[in-house]
């Protein structure tokens, strides 16, 4: 499968969410018993993350097709992949705030030299929403619709072989008034020519009722790049 060069916008702004990425489908692990999680992997990146197996995997043309609508760029050999725990699971909850129930993407993907130069925590940060006070305030000027931004955790992650990012958990209202947290992990390698992410969101009071469950799939995101 071919790749596309991911350029160095990475915050939302404008029209909506910019974005790109390589995955594959998840498989189940096998066992005597239902198993407990589903892994998703990308083996050519080596990445893995793990949902719980009442989770449904979004259709990739769904997902697609959803991306494209909501302003994202994606392109042939482009594979972003999503999961919902909604009963009626549907592509439109990646980013909407209407996810009662929550929401993973994920992506891998290759920079350009341009991003590959310029990479650092705080682009990570800024790679699907505007976290930094900087790029918040570009994305206000330029007509970004969610408001009442507050961070609640921002940390490093260094989890070896040269992979590095952060992970962040924040939240913003829409102009509706429901208000989401998002979980998310950003990451690069070690010469910076490939970004990594997973992000899971609902509404807050989801969110806060599902922490834990939350908390072990984002630590179980790994990455073992060459």
């Amino acid at each position: 499968m071919g790749q596309r060069e991911v350029g160095s916008v990475w915050y939302a702004a404008r029209r909506g969410w910019r974005i790109a990425s390589l995955l594959v489908p998840a498989v189940a692990v096998a066992g005597c018993l239902a198993p407990q999680f589903n892994y998703v992997t990308d083996s050519s990146a080596k990445t893995y993350f793990k949902v719980p197996a009442e989770w449904h995997k979004i259709s990739d043309s769904s997902l697609a097709a959803q991306l494209r609508n909501s302003g994202f760029s994606t392109g042939a050999g482009v594979w972003d992949v999503g999961y919902d725990a909604a009963v009626a699971p549907s592509a439109s909850h990646v980013l909407n705030d209407a996810a009662t129930k929550p929401f993973a993407l994920a992506l891998v993907a290759p920079l350009s030299r341009i991003a590959s130069n310029a990479m650092s925590y705080n682009l990570l940060r800024d790679i699907v929403l505007p976290v930094t006070p900087t790029r918040r305030q570009e994305a206000a000027k330029g007509g970004f619709p969610l408001r009442g931004f507050k961070l609640v955790s921002d940390s490093v992650v260094t989890p070896g072989n040269g992979v590095h990012g952060v992970r962040d958990i924040f939240t913003y209202t829409y102009p509706d008034g429901n208000t989401d947290t998002f979980d998310q992990v950003a990451l690069t390698n070690s010469n910076n020519t490939m970004v990594y992410l997973l992000l899971v969101h609902c509404q807050a009071s989801c969110y806060s009722k599902n922490t834990n469950q939350i908390d072990t799939i984002m630590t179980s995101f790994t990455v073992r790049s060459p």
